[in-house]
């Protein structure tokens, strides 16, 4: 019976021809559960402005306009909506100010003032902008018609220029801009965009103490008087203090950064000989950042016409700026500015 039984078992594991085949194994054990990999992190989409770090501002229009600051100029138009304010050298030891609207667009600003040659490598970095100005001497024209903008001028007939009447203003310093209709008229392209900027509301530790500090020209002087009621540096401009028509009211900046740059004659100058002085905005130099009332020794670099400049501090790490209005003085590497 038992050869019976282990042949019959035998002749089951064979083929049809008599080969053997390898009978089927019963597993116990459970089967391999697929693990699905892990989703990719999905980047949260920046809600401020590379500008200034204040809400909204992303991927928004870019203007910029050439103001008067002179005492004739004050109260501003709309400057406090501003995200950043460059003080730029010009004849006769004054200064003009270039302001970068993105995130809030004023319904007026000025006095509008003229263009100079500094001006095209200092905004090539941000593009098709609209550059707001009210007219330029007439060799430089052609290079400033020429330049990546799009060129918004008085002198060319754009639109959207107008003179203020009944406040008191007179020529040249009553002349204003609307943004809104510039920027429905012009063609501009450019949109805000990274320009190496990096915010945050807890100040870097280390520096010193800036409550004053002054920057001074021959004809012109800039000051910055820390408002500890309210964060802010309050400007002062030839010894008053600077105003705007829009509220607050009160022109203040979250951050300063004092950028100490090497100046040469541009070649060009007004009618009445005076010389203007050119920025040399590319290579590498030194500086001051000023916000939440203290000072921090920086330095700056700018490696072509189209990069923007890289503020650092003097480890190499990208400087930290308090979110709101930024100013930036261009100041002769020569003269320094005064901290107290």
């Amino acid at each position: 019976m038992a050869v019976v039984v282990g042949l019959g078992l035998l002749l089951a594991a064979c083929g049809p021809d008599g080969a053997v085949v390898d009978a089927p194994v019963t597993s116990t054990a459970s089967p391999p559960t697929s693990q699905s990999p892990s989703p990719e992190p999905v980047p949260v989409a920046p809600t401020t402005s590379p500008f200034s770090g204040r809400e909204g501002g992303v991927e928004t229009p870019v203007m910029v306009v050439k103001l008067d600051n002179t005492p004739s100029a004050q109260p501003h138009r709309g400057l406090v909506k501003a995200d950043i304010v460059y003080v730029e050298p010009v004849e006769w030891g004054l200064t003009r100010l270039a302001a970068v609207f993105s995130t809030d667009m004023p319904g007026t600003v000025g006095p509008v003032r003229s263009a100079r040659v500094s001006d095209i490598e200092l905004f090539a970095p941000l593009g098709d902008i609209a550059f707001v100005y009210s007219g330029a001497q007439r060799r430089l024209q052609p290079k400033l018609a020429a330049a990546d903008w799009t060129q918004v001028s008085q002198d060319v007939n754009s639109p959207g220029f107008s003179r203020e009447r009944g406040t008191g203003r007179y020529a040249p310093y009553n002349l204003m801009a609307d943004p809104q209709e510039i920027l429905a008229t012009s063609g501009a392209t450019a949109v805000s965009q990274d320009i190496g900027f990096v915010f945050d509301e807890q100040a870097p530790d280390g520096g010193k103490q800036a409550t004053r500090v002054t920057a001074r020209w021959p004809s012109m002087s800039v000051q910055f008087r820390w408002n500890a009621k309210k964060d802010l540096y309050d400007v002062w401009m030839n010894g008053q203090q600077a105003r705007d028509t829009d509220k607050p009211g009160v022109q203040r900046a979250s951050t300063v950064i004092v950028q100490y740059v090497k100046e040469v004659d541009s070649g060009y100058g007004d009618k009445f000989g005076g010389r203007t002085p050119l920025t040399i905005l590319t290579g590498s130099g030194k500086g001051v950042l000023l916000r939440d009332g203290r000072s921090q020794r920086i330095l700056w670099e700018k490696s072509s016409d189209a990069e923007p400049t890289a503020y650092t501090d003097l480890d190499g790490n990208p400087v930290v700026l308090d979110p709101g209005q930024v100013w930036i003085l261009l100041k002769d590497r020569t003269s320094k500015v005064a901290i107290e």
